[in-house]
């Protein structure tokens, strides 16, 4: 079983999943492929000159394998709850994990599904985001949500905040305590 499964490997997601793997978190990302950062072309990310989306999501990716985050490719089609947390159904396999963390971008398919209160979109274009607390957390204990899904602006720079934001919550639940990462230079 996972600590943490975060569905999306756009920039909330693969950030999410950096901070819980450098955690020790046993952390998995599930990837479908449908971010809506492989179509972007980004100029106005701190810390980097331009990048393509893809690539960003491909750093990304590395990024959260380097701290032990494992990667997959699929598409969860349902969440049920189980013992201690959440079976994911994907097109290709079944995964368990205590925490579930939605960065699924512009789609709310799965969390209607899973009868997670949506609401109107607050950015231009997003019709429908999931409802969240000011920690990320939905109707349902145990199941999270960050970047655009959450009603967080679609920059790249915002949504990789937030997912660092919401894996620090959902870090310091599973801690019992707040938890802080800083890094210091050698």
């Amino acid at each position: 079983m996972y600590d943490i499964a975060i569905i999306g490997a756009g920039p909330a997601g693969a950030s999410a999943a950096l901070f819980a793997a450098k955690a020790g978190k046993k952390t998995l990302i599930i990837d479908s492929g449908k971010s809506m950062t492989q179509r972007a072309w980004l100029e106005n990310h701190y810390g980097v000159s331009e990048i393509s989306g893809p690539d960003l999501i491909e750093t990304g990716k590395e990024q959260a394998r380097k701290f032990g985050a494992e990667v997959i490719q699929d598409t969860v089609v349902d969440i049920t709850p189980e013992d201690a947390g959440y079976k994911l159904q994907g097109e290709n396999q079944e995964i368990t994990a205590k925490h579930v963390l939605l960065a699924t971008g512009v789609s709310t398919d799965l969390a209607e599904k899973i009868g997670l209160n949506l609401i109107p979109g607050t950015e231009p274009r997003i019709k429908t985001i999931i409802q969240v607390d000011n920690d990320g957390k939905t109707n349902k204990k145990g199941i999270w949500a960050a970047g655009t899904v959450a009603g967080v602006s679609v920059h790249t720079i915002i949504t990789a905040g937030n997912g660092a934001e919401v894996a620090i919550n959902i870090i310091s639940e599973l801690n019992g305590e707040r938890y802080v990462d800083h890094d210091l230079l050698k």
